[in-house]
């Protein structure tokens, strides 16, 4: 089931309840990430949407969730995302971010408005990484090995800058396309790869 809107607190706090977010739909290189949280019986303060959070305050949070939550960490390829297309490659990312939980959580609260398929029950909340709890805990901890992912890629690719702009097609991204061409890290799905493969 499909829904929008927010949930009482202590509904996500539920031991039974995974919440469920991604990084890396949006860059024209590197893999989806996707994280599902199952927070502790006493949540964790301070918890926000990762996109409004200071690195150093992503770091942190990052650790306590590691230290005392049930998490997954859920992954698809470049090679995944062009065979599949990128929504499809995130719906698997999140699949195997709730399957690596080890036990299948009762619920599972999903940013955004679609859900994969699945058997789990389920809902997709609109901006639900600044709602509930639970899914900004997903956000910061998909956020945070991504970017692990993207910094140990700009040593091996450093043409691109991606230490600073995490694959994401900024100007000094775009221009190193034109210069270099693409790498394998780069998804040949996405316009800006594939016309630069042309020149």
């Amino acid at each position: 089931m499909t829904r929008s809107g927010s949930l009482d607190l202590p509904f996500c706090l539920s031991a039974t309840i995974a919440g469920v977010d991604e990084a890396g739909r949006g860059p024209l290189a590197g893999p989806v990430v996707a994280a599902a949280v199952i927070l502790c019986p006493d949540g964790i303060e301070g918890l926000a949407d990762s996109k409004v959070l200071s690195a150093a305050k992503r770091a942190r949070l990052e650790a306590e969730i590691r230290e005392r939550c049930s998490f997954g960490i859920g992954i698809a390829s470049v090679e995944e995302i062009d065979a599949i297309n990128i929504l499809q490659a995130t719906m698997l990312a999140m699949t195997r971010a709730v399957e690596a939980l080890g036990d299948a959580p009762g619920h599972v609260l999903v940013d955004g408005d679609r859900l994969p398929r699945w058997s789990y029950r389920a809902e997709a909340i609109v901006k639900g990484d600044a709602l509930h709890p639970c899914i900004s805990a997903a956000s910061i901890l998909a956020k945070q090995h991504r970017d692990r992912m993207m910094l140990a890629a700009a040593a091996e690719h450093p043409h691109y800058g991606w230490e600073r702009n995490m694959g994401y097609g900024t100007a000094q991204h775009l221009a190193a396309l034109r210069q270099h061409g693409p790498c394998p890290l780069h998804r040949k799905s996405f316009a800006p790869v594939a016309q630069a493969m042309l020149l």
